[in-house]
């Protein structure tokens, strides 16, 4: 993901062997798609789409967080 506004050669994260459980600095995919969105300059929380006559946003209802341990 390096490049448009993400550090370059920096590792966020760690998981087992498997790439299955988490064991440090775990994020959601919530989380890393308010930060793609954040850094194509488009408020996740206000991005909407129709879906079944419903608005939804692409981060869900619950609270997504930027990801900003990673931004340059």
């Amino acid at each position: 993901m390096a490049g448009g506004g993400i550090k370059g050669g920096y590792d966020w994260g760690r998981t087992d062997a498997w790439a299955y459980n988490i064991e440090s600095q775990g994020t959601d995919i919530r989380a890393m798609n308010a930060t793609v969105l954040h850094c194509m300059g488009i408020d996740h929380e206000a991005f909407t789409i129709k879906h079944r006559g419903l608005d939804q946003r692409l981060t869900g209802v619950e609270h997504a967080r930027i990801v900003k341990e990673i931004l340059v």
